[in-house]
């Protein structure tokens, strides 16, 4: 390399590394001395407004304190507003209301609504006086003195709530309250405080305290699925609030702390206490005198009674979410947002569930100790045509049917068969019925016993829980029963399950939880020759101008192939066993063909029986809300007893379908009966559901025990006693007391046949 360059370029570039290097010190060296310079410019200058002294640490030391904490504050407040103000980026936000929904049955007759019921056509001078002047003595004193946060107001508050050491006054204003309503949510946390309070500023910036207040009286919640003081007037009093007087309006007014505790048509009572509340606020603000307000005081308001017991309420509620998952569909230009929906459910069908399951629960539910239900009426579409969410929807508006997961025992077992099915085996296959184990987990059957081999259709039409856990195992194969569980998981899903469905060994017996609801029209998937649907409640929807909007058979999902309907058929057939011989013989409709399964939990905690015909499918469930177990309450007995009596009103004036894979049902002529009767042979009788056994075996055996006891010590006593004709005979034996033979029989599932009483 040293040849190659010559000597003079070497030199040469020397000469300009050592230049270069020159220009690179002597650049820095002017531009420090330059900053050197300018800082004593700069200090020189600012000597000039030196303070010293006292006048320092009185003047400049807080002023400069409180700049420098000012400016982190703003920063900080910039912050936390951002995400305010982020929901004011919809520029229709002064608009923006929430649905207006009318449903009308499957027939077109109004059933009821939901959402917004309000009316902001009324303008503020046409509202009473007394009406703004309960609001504000209640709600916000000082409303048009302060800009949106009401600092005095808030401080009070929360003096009092130190004080009492509970909420007992809230410090919000009229504007932070309308603020919640138009963005926010009721969460109480301090993120939609700090919310709150920014956007009322917000909207003092951009609106009058007029228009704020004319907003707060149109938008606020009044209960009753009423919002606005107008809604409210006329669902509560029957009136416009034009014409509410002052004890009316003290009520009205009462409603905006507290709109479902103090509504006048849940409690009277409390919502007339809380009026005479808003009254003394009205006299302590001097808005008006003690004398002004007596006359209100000795004549209450009354409420119109509202009560509506035949509404279909848990069933509107779960519309009304399905109304709003599809409005979200639509495109964004779409504004519309009032609308009538007709709907899937047949009103006849949804009385007789009700009807059923009250009539069941206040005859036997203090006998088995089982104090609600839920049941789902569908047809084979999807479409619900009952839904019954609870016993007492005023008492709680939590459907059971539709946001209860309950474990479905045995219930569940007929995705196991299908799943067996579709790898192979057929009705006839045998299985044994003998001890297993996965791990430390063994399954027992319902009677603690075995009973070799069995056929699929012998074994879930006894109800054997042994069986299908060793097809789990069988399917893994050399897999192991993990892959058999979860090919069973895989055919749940296309059944429509969507619960979560863990993986447990004890899966195949029904210990995952799913929803009335969806094992309801899961089952749908069997009568329709393996097609499953998806379960719905909105058949059409239109405007409230009456333009058509959306249709379930045009725009809806179409029924997808689950399983091949050979499957379908053979499960038909399999599962009409469990009805027509198996647990489930209450469910047994005359003439109607049925198939299904029963359903029973570890100590007697959940009780099922979902069942389908030709036309319909249902599921039913009884239980408790905290889990406790009912008093050995199976599947087989009022869950049956309900399905039978719902689905024989359901299929009132229907044509009977043929079921596939059981063909149609079989029906004994009435000429029979008479000429069975004409010959001397007894009738079938209809075994109701009657209370639970109180004896175990073990207790009946005591009883005879002590019965031949009782039976020895008479025979020693007859002995020992002189003979006496006028003495009557031995009396009966004690064995009429002890009833063994009249204790009724468990069988696979569980379901227990009292014994025949004599009224």
């Amino acid at each position: 390399m040293r040849q190659i360059i010559p000597d003079d370029w070497k030199k040469r570039i020397n000469n300009f590394r050592l230049d270069l290097d020159a220009r690179f010190d002597s650049a820095l060296f002017s531009s420090l001395r330059g900053t050197r310079e300018l800082y004593e410019r700069y200090s020189a200058f600012m000597d000039r407004f030196y303070v010293g002294g006292w006048k320092r640490w009185v003047f400049v030391e807080p002023l400069s304190e409180a700049a420098t904490i000012g400016l982190g504050g703003l920063v900080l407040m910039l912050a936390l507003a951002i995400p305010a103000f982020r929901e004011t980026a919809d520029e229709d936000w002064l608009k923006k209301s929430d649905l207006a929904v009318t449903f009308l049955d499957r027939y077109g007759n109004p059933i009821g609504s939901r959402g917004i019921k309000h009316n902001d056509s009324i303008p503020l001078e046409d509202f009473p006086d007394n009406l703004i002047k309960a609001t504000l003595a209640t709600e916000d004193r000082r409303f048009y003195d302060h800009f949106g946060i009401d600092i005095a107001g808030t401080a009070r508050a929360l003096v009092t709530n130190a004080q009492a050491g509970g909420v007992r006054q809230g410090g919000s204003s009229i504007s932070q309250q309308l603020a919640k309503n138009l963005f926010l949510s009721n969460e109480r946390t301090i993120e939609r405080k700090v919310n709150e309070a920014f956007l009322a500023i917000w909207l003092e910036t951009r609106l009058t305290k007029n228009e704020i207040l004319k907003l707060y009286l149109d938008r606020a919640y009044m209960g009753g699925g009423t919002f606005g003081v107008d809604g409210a007037a006329h669902f509560y009093f029957n009136k416009s609030v034009r014409d509410i007087n002052l004890s009316e309006a003290a009520m009205l007014a009462g409603l905006f702390k507290a709109p479902t505790k103090f509504a006048p048509h849940i409690n009277l009572p409390a919502a007339r206490a809380r009026a005479n509340v808003v009254l003394d606020n009205l006299v302590d603000a001097g808005f008006m005198t003690e004398g002004q307000v007596f006359g209100a005081r000795r004549n209450p308001a009354f409420a119109v009674d509202r009560r509506d017991e035949s509404s279909p309420n848990y069933f509107l509620d779960y519309a009304f979410d399905e109304m709003r998952k599809l409005v979200d569909t639509f495109p964004k230009s779409y504004t519309e947002r009032v609308f009538v929906v007709r709907t899937s459910i047949d009103m006849n069908v949804q009385h007789a569930a009700d009807e059923a399951v009250e009539n069941q629960l206040r005859q036997f539910g203090r006998d088995y100790h089982a104090t609600q239900a839920a049941t789902v009426v569908s047809d084979l579409d999807g479409g619900i045509r009952a839904m019954v969410g609870g016993r007492d929807y005023g008492a709680s508006q939590f459907n059971r049917a539709t946001d209860a997961y309950r474990q479905p025992g045995s219930s569940f077992k007929p995705y196991v068969y299908t799943t067996a099915l579709l790898n192979g085996y057929k009705p006839t296959s045998i299985v044994v019925d003998g001890p297993v184990c996965i791990g430390n987990w063994c399954p027992q059957n319902y009677g603690h016993s075995y009973s070799g081999s069995v056929t699929l259709t012998q074994a879930i039409t006894r109800s054997i829980n042994v069986v299908p856990v060793k097809l789990s195992i069988a399917l893994g194969g050399k897999d192991g029963p993990k892959a058999g569980r979860a090919k069973i998981v895989e055919v749940a899903r296309r059944f429509g399950l969507k619960a979560p469905l863990p993986d447990t060994p004890s899966m195949p017996i029904g210990s995952d939880e799913v929803t009335v609801l969806e094992h309801a029209v899961a089952y749908a998937t069997f009568p329709n020759k393996g097609k499953a649907v998806t379960p719905h409640s909105v058949l059409e929807v239109r405007t409230g101008a009456g333009d058509l909007v959306w249709r379930w058979d045009r725009d809806g999902p179409k029924p997808r192939q689950a399983i091949p309907a050979s499957v379908a058929a053979d499960m038909a057939g399999m599962m009409s066993h469990v009805v027509s011989e198996g647990t489930a013989r209450r469910a047994a409709l005359d003439g109607i063909p049925t198939a299904g399964k029963t359903g029973t939990t570890n100590a007697y905690r959940d009780a099922w029986f979902v069942g389908y015909t030709g036309n319909f499918t249902c599921a039913v469930w009884y239980g408790n809300d905290d889990y406790s177990p009912t008093n050995r309450m199976t599947g087989g007995s009022l869950p049956a007893q309900t399905w039978h009596d719902i689905m024989l009103a359901a299929h009132q004036g229907v044509e009977v379908k043929e079921l596939p894979g059981v063909g149609m049902g079989e029906k004994l002529p009435q000429a029979a009966n008479a000429a069975m009767a004409q010959a001397g042979q007894p009738k079938t009788l209809e075994i109701k559901p009657g209370p639970p056994p109180i004896l175990t075996r073990r207790g009946a055996e005591v009883l005879v025990q002590v019965e031949k006891m009782l039976d020895e010590a008479a025979r020693v006593a007859e002995k020992a006693a002189p003979a006496d004709p006028r003495k009557p005979g031995k009396p009966v034996s004690s064995s009429a007391l002890a009833f063994p033979e009249n204790y009724a029989a468990a069988t696979a599932d569980g379901v227990a046949t009292p014994a025949l009483r004599k009224n």
